[in-house]
């Protein structure tokens, strides 16, 4: 398992026990993990092994069965979705979900209407334009026109707009070519750099193990496999199921 004690400030998110169902279907069954600051997390596992409800539930998107989810050391699991944003943790989900119909520009201002309160919406606003500088040059553009990678960039910032301490990212690389998805693996390294926590969800195995500190493998719902990105990158479960070897 993970040592907090090897990270100087301790965990920022730590789950014990996280279920979820939809009707009968158990689709998280009593997870535990931790996300210290400044960490890289990553969740891995196949398709339906329960990443995106781990996240969906962390936020208040989907109902909490049972555990509970301690954020910032406050006792956040019977919080609404707004606020948990408002306490500083916010999604980006899968699929980008951006609005295609509005500006870059309204996108952004959106995001930024459940502000956490650290600076105003308009300087969080003029940092995402300068973090982001394709998205300045497209601000008036409609969101739907941007190219998959851009629209990530978007999804990412309007995101950022909250000013959050820990952001949920929700494969970022989904449907993107392998050279925006390197491009937008730098960018979440550079977001860990500039201080923010990240908790990814990410299909690219090899490339999340690359730049996480930690992870945890999921299967059926329940956590399989965690530990440092390099234990990962080394196990054989991992190199069997994921890295071809």
């Amino acid at each position: 398992m993970i040592d907090s004690s090897k990270v100087k400030d301790g965990p920022l998110l730590l789950v014990k026990g996280l279920r979820v169902s939809y009707g009968p279907v158990e689709a998280v069954r009593n997870i535990d993990l931790q996300v210290n600051k400044g960490q890289i997390v990553t969740l891995l596992g196949a398709n339906g092994a329960g990443k995106s409800s781990t996240l969906n539930a962390l936020v208040g998107l989907a109902a909490k069965k049972g555990g509970t989810v301690t954020f910032n050391n406050q006792d956040i699991t019977a919080l609404s979705t707004e606020q948990i944003v408002r306490q500083g943790m916010t999604l980006t989900p899968e699929g980008r979900r951006i609005f295609p119909n509005l500006t870059v520009d309204e996108n952004l201002l959106l995001g930024g209407a459940m502000h956490a309160g650290r600076g105003s919406p308009a300087e969080v606003r003029a940092e995402m334009l300068e973090r982001f500088p394709i998205l300045k040059e497209r601000l008036h553009q409609k969101a739907g026109s941007l190219s998959g990678g851009e629209q990530q960039m978007l999804a990412i910032a309007r995101s950022l707009m909250s000013s959050p301490d820990l952001l949920l990212l929700d494969e970022p690389s989904l449907g993107l070519a392998p050279q925006i998805v390197d491009q937008i693996f730098e960018m979440i390294e550079r977001l860990r750099e500039q201080g923010l926590t990240i908790l990814l969800v990410e299909q690219n195995v090899s490339l999340s193990l690359e730049i996480a500190d930690a992870g945890y493998v999921l299967a059926n719902g329940a956590v399989v496999l965690s530990g440092t990105a390099a234990q990962l990158r080394h196990s054989d479960e991992i190199q069997g199921a994921y890295l071809g070897a």
